[in-house]
């Protein structure tokens, strides 16, 4: 057993109801024989358990994939590699299993997304986002109507447009995107460079999902490689010591 065991163990929380538990289904309490399922209500808690993240991340995963208006299996091969990687082999199995499910259903991102943002905090709905980017360009490609879904699943999430096109940016280079990844315009002084800097190495901090457990935080680092990546970017281009 992977740990798609181990995160509902520690617990689903609000998924169990809504639409997010309506489209699980019978799957988490079938398919994890054995598993210790705590399920008690964690709504208007600002911790999300890895439980309810793991969940949440499926759903949307499955929604993403659908959004082209066609499954193939070498999709779903690519994410099961993006799950090996992330996760381990046996996650890997265990994701696939509950994601074919769930792509047979009719899937409402827009009350999935809402309920969501009411009870995930920023930081692990922040990462939420990068992870499903990671999961459109696992083909190496970004398909339009997929970029689309995520941009609109960001807006249903509560993400501000300002932390969308930075996340965008560590997938989809544009003009300036060092700049982007910082939140910043290219007219902004080197004070205005650095402190940015600060203020997202703050936001996308690995730290700041520490309660997702190791896996997940381990996923949040290449955020935060990015954000260093792209002030180094800047730092050489403007020589800044």
């Amino acid at each position: 057993m992977g740990n798609f065991a181990k995160w509902i163990g520690g617990g689903l929380g609000w998924v169990v109801g809504g639409p997010i538990g309506g489209l699980l289904g019978f799957l988490v309490g079938s398919f994890f024989d054995g598993a210790s399922v705590q399920t008690s209500s964690s709504i208007g808690s600002d911790i999300t358990t890895p439980g309810a993240f793991g969940m949440s991340l499926l759903v949307l995963i499955a929604a993403v994939m659908k959004a082209d208006g066609k499954i193939v299996k070498s999709e779903l091969d690519y994410v099961k590699q993006f799950f090996v990687r992330q996760f381990g082999y046996e996650t890997a199995k265990e994701a696939l299993v509950m994601l074919r499910d769930l792509l047979k259903q009719d899937i409402p991102v827009r009350d999935v997304c809402l309920q969501i943002g009411r009870n995930m905090d920023y930081s692990s709905r922040l990462q939420l986002l990068h992870l499903l980017f990671g999961v459109s360009g696992a083909d190496a490609r970004f398909h339009p109507s997929e970029i689309k879904l995520i941009e609109n699943i960001s807006g249903y999430l509560g993400i501000s447009s300002s932390d969308f096109l930075s996340i965008r940016n560590m997938f989809i280079p544009e003009t300036d995107s060092a700049y982007k990844i910082l939140e910043i315009e290219p007219s902004a002084s080197n004070d205005e460079v650095k402190k940015a800097y600060r203020k997202m190495a703050l936001k996308y901090h690995p730290d700041k999902v520490n309660h997702l457990g190791e896996d997940f935080r381990k996923a949040a680092d290449e955020k935060f490689k990015k954000v260093n990546e792209a002030y180094d970017k800047i730092k050489r281009e403007r020589g800044i010591v």
